[in-house]
């Protein structure tokens, strides 16, 4: 426990860290006299002045913050241009900007640094591009492939791979393309459409809404660890568990038995499974569930082990896209939560507070060095678009008021703001308060003693 904690005070006071010095730089820069830049909360332990600022390190590691003059609804005002409130409100726009935009400039660099060195690709990804699971609903199924069939030529790629595959389909959005494949040892030839919104990007996600969902692995797929309260818990799952089959079918990947799962509609199943070497069969009934991005899915509720990877360093310019491409879909998750939070598709206790991220830091840790900067980057994301929301107190809210200023062209009265400050305050103590509760509830020994 003490190392979990030491690990959150760690991650959670850089992110906070780098977000305070955001809007400090900023500050600087326009000519806001900044009082304290402090590391820490807490009664101060060291620390210096210079031009005008108290540079302090304090007792308690939480992060940090600035403290800029007149900022605080409230305080004495003047004339004097070194206070914020005396700034052109562009500027306080830019300074309130800065935090959130540090947040993202981080999770780029983390994750640009990191592909440099390290960049897991899947074994499937440069193999031969053969199919697991294809339901009969999707795309793909209409060319008459079945699951464990070799694609053998796509566009103008012989024998491709499943880079290839998704390759070549980004360089033919809305076009039909030459497609052929084996099965039972017999070739077709045919041809095939590809539907795409988003000619920039053709994915993996992409590749499974039609029916392409590849074999990652030639093994079964193996249980990390069944989720409490889960149909996996519930049929008896255990970490270690090779699941053979379901109702027959060999499945090797986790898209491949989700696509099973939905096409399957929530039926029970049959799992074939070796455990310690003896064969077992055990009977399960997926539960419909959130996947984390705004829909439901029919789930068992169990991690698997990752499939077989390879690891290789990327060149400079595809470090870039790359983390890129990391931070606009995970800036873009965070936003469809928030949607299926207002549309009720998501439950509020899906969230996280800093139990919750204690445990995923210690055990990104645990797995290793490359885990920890991915959620680092994701945290960091996180409070970023968090300090975005229009919330009074937050970054947000600054700028919502500066807009709202701005298009009225007058300041709001200032025991106006002060009531709303505190206010959204006490709102945020209590939804605090809340994820927190949610977060113990969630620990192994509240769920005993609810038991």
């Amino acid at each position: 426990m003490i190392l979990t904690i030491v690990q959150l005070l760690l991650v959670l006071g850089l992110m906070v860290l780098v977000h305070e010095f955001g809007h400090f730089a900023v500050a600087k820069l326009c000519g806001v006299r900044v009082e304290t830049f402090a590391i820490g909360f807490g009664k101060r332990l060291i620390g210096f002045r210079r031009n005008g600022t108290d540079y302090q390190i304090n007792v308690l590691p939480l992060g940090g913050y600035v403290k800029m003059a007149g900022e605080i609804p409230g305080e004495d005002t003047s004339n004097d241009p070194g206070e914020l409130n005396n700034h052109p409100r562009w500027q306080r726009i830019l300074i309130a900007l800065a935090g959130p935009v540090a947040n993202f400039i981080l999770a780029f660099g983390l994750m640009a640094g990191a592909y440099m060195l390290h960049h897991e690709v899947g074994e499937y990804v440069t193999g031969p591009a053969v199919t697991d699971y294809t339901s009969p609903t999707t795309p793909i199924a209409k060319t008459g492939i079945h699951s464990g069939d070799t694609i053998v030529h796509f566009d103008n790629i012989e024998n491709p791979t499943w880079e290839d595959v998704l390759n070549h389909a980004a360089l033919n959005p809305n076009q039909t393309v030459p497609f052929s494949f084996v099965h039972d040892g017999q070739r077709t030839n045919t041809s095939f459409f590809i539907p795409s919104k988003d000619s920039d990007k053709f994915s993996l996600d992409s590749a499974l809404a039609l029916g392409f969902v590849p074999k990652m692995q030639n093994t079964p797929l193996q249980v990390l660890t069944p989720a409490p309260d889960s149909p996996a818990q519930r049929a008896g799952l255990k970490p270690g568990d090779q699941i053979v089959s379901i109702d027959g079918l060999e499945i090797r990947s986790i898209p491949a038995l989700r696509s099973y799962l939905t096409d399957q509609k929530g039926k029970p199943a049959i799992l074939d499974v070796i455990r310690d070497g003896q064969d077992l069969h055990l009977a399960i009934t997926p539960q419909l569930s959130d996947v984390g991005d705004g829909t439901k899915a029919y789930l068992m509720g169990f991690r698997a082990v990752d499939p077989p990877v390879k690891i290789e360093r990327l060149a400079f310019d595809k470090s870039l896209a790359a983390s890129w491409e990391f931070n606009r879909k995970n800036s873009l998750l965070i936003v469809d939560v928030l949607k299926g939070m207002f549309q009720r598709h998501i439950s509020v206790r899906n969230l996280s507070g800093p139990i919750g991220i204690a445990q995923v830091v210690h055990e990104a840790a645990s797995i290793g060095w490359m885990p920890l900067i991915e959620t680092m980057a994701k945290i960091s994301i996180n409070l970023g678009m968090f300090n975005l929301l229009p919330v009074p107190i937050l970054d947000g809210g600054m700028i919502f008021f500066l807009i709202i200023e701005s298009i009225i062209r007058r300041d709001f009265p200032m025991h106006v703001k002060e009531r709303v400050y505190q206010v959204a305050f006490v709102c945020l103590v209590l939804f605090a308060a809340m994820v927190i509760f949610n977060d113990i509830t969630k620990l192994p020994f509240f769920a005993k003693l609810k038991s």
